[in-house]
């Protein structure tokens, strides 16, 4: 006489496998957040860098001296693709010629001289 032999899984070899799995996952997802931080808060600085960048052509070209007013408005004809938004949803400040771009976003969002 044969018996017939069923193939599968069991309830506690899955349970095992969702076990592990879940591990892992809570392992790796603070790590990627931790990654997905730092590569907005270099875009940031970047773009703040690219700010900074386009205030001092907008400078030279309109005779602007060291004080002088500046707004997102006079810098964004020299930015390629319009004024850049902070990638972590921050708002930037243009302030006048001379002082740093600040982003709203306080910490790793900073131009460091």
């Amino acid at each position: 006489m044969k018996t017939a032999h069923r193939s599968g899984f069991t309830l506690v070899e899955i349970m095992i496998a969702v076990t592990i799995i879940g591990f892992l996952a809570g392992l790796a997802i603070p790590a990627l957040m931790k990654s997905r931080r730092a590569t907005q808060a270099g875009r940031c600085v970047n773009n703040m860098r690219q700010i900074e960048s386009s205030k001092e052509q907008w400078a030279m070209e309109t005779f602007g001296d060291v004080g002088s007013p500046c707004s997102s408005a006079d810098v964004a004809p020299y930015l390629k693709g319009g004024f850049p938004v902070c990638p972590a949803n921050g708002a930037y400040t243009v302030n006048p010629v001379g002082s740093n771009v600040v982003c709203s976003i306080a910490g790793e969002h900073a131009l460091k001289n």
